[in-house]
């Protein structure tokens, strides 16, 4: 792995500033209302389906079609031809060259774009005329080679014929269920627009006026007075400190500054505040009069934008991470039971109590999420909030609690938490306990930006681990350089990441000197 230098890291990840104002898991911000209006509750409490991604669902899509193509062929092949010619390779390899030539006619076609599963007649249209040149080209093919008398022609005509029917019987049952997901808003962005003034109405007036536009305005937000931000098309629905806490209680995917450039100044005060949200946010350059050139820009639509951060972990990452979680989490729970059971036996034995210690930490966007550990204190002294750290040579510690905790088995039990409840990854910040503190003070208060480490789903090891900070969090220092080591793994993760640190886990708990 290259040489890191985590002091360089966090001052460019927060060179927009810092997030002293994130939002606390009651949905509460530092130094803002601790309840948000009612119709922020209202538009909060609207159905929120998770959301999938267009890239995810064209990609399943290009991959349902190319089983169907191959499928269809080799049916139609051992329906028809194999009877009389017996097995031929040559039939397998046609199948796949027009299933691969299929996918690619495809694609020039334009019918792989999630406003094309919409239903719309032309897709149809458009599919019969991919499919067809695709048969006319490898007639042709077959032709110009002399191979022609080596396929069944019988085989060609079936495979075209019902080819045709099935893959426009997937995309007719495709629409309906794009048509659902759609009405659950699965395939939409829930998006909020900063800035409750002309340029905010002029921007959502723009996106709704859009037919294929997946964005769906829910709230405008503006840090100015009502005054200064009087109602248009949408209510206000609080200020930006109102935002972080709406982001915590609702799904939201796309922040939306509807701003000029030229108001650099107040754009970096709001991101002071919105950075540390699991959301995508990009400033809109509708109306702005100075003009760059188009590849400057990304687009919702036909409306221009500039992309400021990015959700870390998306599209096929969040697919790729889901599976390694889940593959090698159970590999791991399985490999780790027989340990797991001696140890809880062993738990019983020494003290009185169960053998498991259930905690609440933070989750993923700050969410309270409860985590399975084996107990290693006295049942009657067991500390759910970690209101106090456990200190080396801590009385409320058991026999059996010092060695798991120095080894770290006590963590085992979080491999229920990958495998089973999903609200853990493998590999990610460590959850820490809710009321965990540093030198008195609650880390969030102790560190700037605290809470963007929580724009992924934390992790049984992470970076910060591995890297030498592991153990007890009693500093200011130790919990910055957690941090620093965190936000650097969420924006370089990629797999080849994940099992770097999971290798170098077993030499990290080796070095068990600040574990206790």
């Amino acid at each position: 792995m290259p040489e890191f230098d985590t002091r360089k890291m966090i001052e460019a990840t927060t060179a927009v500033g810092t997030a002293s104002a994130a939002s606390r898991p009651n949905g509460t911000v530092s130094g803002a209302p601790k309840a948000l209006s009612p119709a922020a509750l209202d538009a909060a409490r609207q159905p929120a389906a998770p959301a999938w991604s267009p890239i995810v669902v064209a990609g399943t899509v290009r991959m349902v079609e190319f089983a169907l193509t191959v499928l269809v062929g080799l049916a139609v092949y051992f329906a028809y031809v194999f009877p009389e010619e017996g097995f031929e390779w040559r039939y397998v390899g046609g199948t796949f060259g027009i299933a691969v030539l299929a996918m690619l006619a495809f694609q020039t076609a334009d019918i792989y774009q999630v406003q094309a599963f919409r239903g719309y007649e032309k897709q149809y249209f458009r599919l019969a005329a991919a499919w067809s040149v695709v048969f006319l080209v490898a007639i042709g093919v077959t032709f110009f080679a002399k191979v022609g008398d080596h396929y069944s022609r019988a085989w060609l005509a079936g495979f075209y014929v019902v080819g045709l029917v099935t893959l426009l019987a997937f995309r007719r049952t495709l629409f309906l269920l794009v048509r659902q997901w759609t009405r659950q808003g699965r395939l939409d962005r829930r998006t909020v627009i900063v800035g409750a003034d002309d340029r905010g109405d002029a921007l959502v007036k723009s996106l709704a006026s859009q037919r294929d536009c997946d964005v769906h305005v829910i709230g405008v937000f503006d840090d100015r007075g009502d005054d200064r931000a009087p109602a248009g098309v949408r209510p206000k629905l609080g200020t930006v400190d109102d935002l972080v806490a709406f982001a915590r209680k609702t799904r939201i995917d796309l922040v939306l500054f509807a701003l000029p450039v030229s108001a650099e100044g107040r754009i970096l005060e709001m991101l002071k505040k919105l950075w540390v949200l699991p959301v995508d946010i990009r400033l809109a350059a509708h109306a702005n009069k100075l003009r760059f050139r188009p590849r400057s820009y990304s687009y919702l639509g036909n409306v221009p934008v500039f992309d400021i951060f990015d959700k870390p972990i998306t599209d096929w990452d969040v697919v790729m991470k889901w599976l390694f979680d889940k593959i090698v989490g159970s590999i791991l729970l399985i490999l780790a039971s027989p340990v797991m059971l001696i140890t809880a036996i062993a738990i019983k034995l020494d003290s009185r109590g169960p053998a498991f210690f259930k905690q609440k930490r933070y989750g993923f966007n700050n969410e309270l999420i409860e985590v399975y550990k084996f107990r290693s204190m006295y049942g009657d002294q067991c500390d759910a909030t970690a209101a106090k750290l456990v200190q080396k040579g801590d009385p409320r510690v058991t026999r059996v609690g010092a060695f798991i905790r120095k080894t770290s088995i006590d963590e085992l039990p979080q491999l229920i938490n990958v495998v089973f409840k999903g609200n853990l990854s493998l590999v990610g910040p460590r959850p820490h306990a809710v009321h965990a503190k540093a030198e008195n003070r609650l880390y969030d208060e102790a560190v700037d930006g605290y809470f963007a480490r929580h724009r992924v789903k934390p992790g049984i090891t992470g970076w910060a681990q591995i890297s030498g900070w592991r153990g007890e969090t009693d500093t200011h220092e130790k919990i910055q350089r957690r941090v620093e080591h965190d936000l650097y793994y969420i924006e370089n993760w990629s797999v080849l990441f994940d099992l770097f640190i999971l290798a170098k886990t077993p030499m990290a708990l080796a070095r068990s000197e600040n574990a206790y």
